[in-house]
C-alpha cells in the first residue's frame, strides 16, 4: 500500500484566526471579568447607598412638610379665633395707609399660605410614595 493516500497531520491544524484561546488568554479573560465584577459591584453598593439616604432626606422633608402644615393649620385658626383674618396686623392706622407693616403683614400670609399648600401637595407625594 502507498502512504501517498493517507491523511497527514497537517490536515488537522487549524488557522491562526479560527485556533481556541489558549488557557492564559482565558485566564487574563477570567481576571479582567473578575475585575469589571467587583468594580460593578462597588458602583451598585454606592447607588444603593445614595438612594437609601435620597429616601432618608426625602422621609425628612415629608416629616418636615407635615409639621409645617400643622402649624400652619395651627396659625390659621388662630387667626381665625381671634377675627382678624391672620394678617396680625392692626385693624387701622399705625402705617396701613402709608405702606407700612399691614402690606408686609400681608404679603408674609400669602407667602405662608403658599407655602402651605406647598406643603401639603409634598406631604401627600411622599406619602404616596412611601406607601409603595
Amino acid at each position: 500500500m502507498e502512504n501517498g493516500g493517507r491523511d497527514s497531520t497537517q490536515e488537522w491544524l487549524l488557522p491562526a484566526r479560527d485556533a481556541p484561546p489558549t488557557v492564559a488568554q482565558l485566564e487574563a479573560r477570567i481576571d479582567e471579568a473578575v475585575v469589571i465584577a467587583r468594580a460593578c459591584e462597588e458602583a451598585v453598593v454606592s447607588v444603593g447607598a445614595a438612594a437609601v439616604e435620597s429616601a432618608e432626606q426625602a422621609r425628612r422633608a415629608a416629616d418636615l412638610a407635615v409639621r409645617a402644615s400643622e402649624a400652619a393649620s395651627r396659625a390659621a385658626s388662630a387667626a381665625a379665633g381671634r377675627g382678624d383674618g391672620g394678617s396680625g396686623a392692626p385693624a387701622k392706622g399705625n402705617g396701613a395707609a402709608s405702606g407700612g407693616p399691614a402690606p408686609r403683614a400681608a404679603l408674609e400670609d400669602e407667602r405662608m399660605v403658599i407655602f402651605s399648600r406647598r406643603a401639603e401637595r409634598v406631604g401627600a407625594r411622599f406619602a404616596q410614595i412611601q406607601r409603595r
